[in-house]
């Protein structure tokens, strides 16, 4: 390593210890006793046997890799399934499965950005959608969260031929909604595409007969010409991989036009394999989806009594944390105090998200919990106990 190179490698790194933002990968080591509340597990599918049984027959079958790109020979007969499945169940025409959401937020964002095109992104889209966007160069207008208005403006003021609207349906950090009816409303009066990233829905929002099936499944945004998905296959279908659905259309010029499906090896059959045994699970077990919400309004109710101390964000008594899906979060005063608040859980058994820039802009540090299917009363009471404990004692 050069000599500038390492004095500027040393310079960040004394600039992430001083603001609290140093990172380290939590290694596990095997299965242990502490109470998950930071995974993105939500449906407790990354451990069912089902889906491990899958994953070894496919292995069995088409070996341990896909061997090289889509194009040349790295699709299967489960990577087609497995599309039309995923369609099948968020009632889009087609589909089409990369190696991992990431990649599908990078293809979908640069494959139809361009000099052309006007990306109206919500302030509080995931990285990847901001990395396509970048990628895309198209021009990017950011609007503050939500804000209806905001999109309207950038619509209705454009120049460029072609419009994008990119928001989540939940939120990954806020854990919120976005509205996604009267965004569809503003796609179409404005002839853009609306682009939905289900990654923190799929599988556990839905209502009745499309219980799991995702925010967009059963309304009116499922099949219309203006609306785009994007999925992860790591999130509720306890696998790897991502996908990216909508017309026939979208799908042939994905393939075509979309690099990092072209120039990326194909997602390994296994992966495959087991989302499409998760896929099956979503439809014979909507319990499971009922289960995250019935245990995210545990843990909101739970952690609705803690108390306000001088200093501390924290919800106050009576005001339960609002989540439309898995995820709760909880404000933290800095990222100091978030890390220190998310070690003292994990030291006490219970593991949560550390929220800090660049993860979220400066001032909105948080912590992170993710409401699973197969968490317990105890576990929940246990847990609510100790972050209500940490959180009134943190000085």
């Amino acid at each position: 390593m050069s000599r500038s190179m390492t004095a500027w490698l040393e310079q960040q790194a004394a600039v992430r210890e001083r603001r609290g933002l140093v990172r380290s990968p939590l290694t596990r080591l095997g299965p242990d006793a502490a109470v998950d509340l930071a995974s993105n597990d939500y449906l407790g599918l990354a451990t069912d046997p089902r889906l491990a049984e899958a994953a070894r027959e496919a292995i069995g079958r088409w070996g341990t890799g896909a061997t090289s790109s889509r194009l040349v020979a790295g699709t299967t007969a489960l990577h087609l399934e497995l599309e039309s499945e995923l369609a099948s169940l968020t009632g889009m025409e087609s589909a089409l499965v990369f190696s991992s959401g990431y990649l599908a937020n990078l293809g979908i964002t640069t494959a139809l950005g361009g000099p052309g095109a006007l990306i109206v992104a919500d302030e509080h889209c995931h990285a990847s959608l901001i990395d396509g966007f970048r990628l895309s160069r198209s021009r990017v207008e950011t609007v503050p969260h939500n804000n209806l208005l905001a999109t309207e403006h950038c619509l209705r003021t454009r120049t460029e031929p072609r419009a994008l609207i990119a928001v989540e349906s939940i939120y990954s950090v806020f854990g919120d909604a976005a509205p996604l009816p009267r965004l569809l409303a503003l796609a179409e009066e404005h002839d853009a595409v609306l682009l939905v990233d289900e990654a923190h829905s799929l599988g556990v929002s839905g209502r009745g007969a499309f219980e799991g099936h995702g925010a967009v499944a059963g309304t009116d945004l499922s099949g219309h010409p203006n609306v785009v998905l994007t999925a992860t296959l790591s999130k509720s279908l306890g696998s790897q991989g991502g996908a990216v659905l909508g017309s026939a259309l979208l799908r042939e010029h994905l393939v075509n036009r979309a690099r990092s499906f072209i120039f990326d090896t194909g997602l390994a059959p296994s992966s495959a394999a087991a989302a499409l045994a998760a896929v099956g699970i979503i439809r014979t077990e909507p319990w499971r989806a009922a289960a995250v919400h019935h245990n995210a309004a545990s843990l909101s109710a739970g952690l609705a009594t803690m108390q306000r101390e001088p200093g501390i964000a924290v919800v106050p008594v009576g005001a339960p944390l609002q989540t439309a899906g898995a995820v709760l979060s909880v404000p933290m005063p800095s990222a100091a105090a978030a890390l220190a608040a998310s070690q003292a859980a994990h030291g006490a058994g219970v593991r949560v998200g550390c929220f800090r820039p660049p993860s979220v802009p400066d001032g909105v540090s948080r912590l992170r919990l993710t409401a699973r299917a197969t968490l317990t009363p105890r576990d929940i009471d246990y847990a609510c106990a100790t972050l209500r404990r940490i959180l009134e004692e943190m000085p």
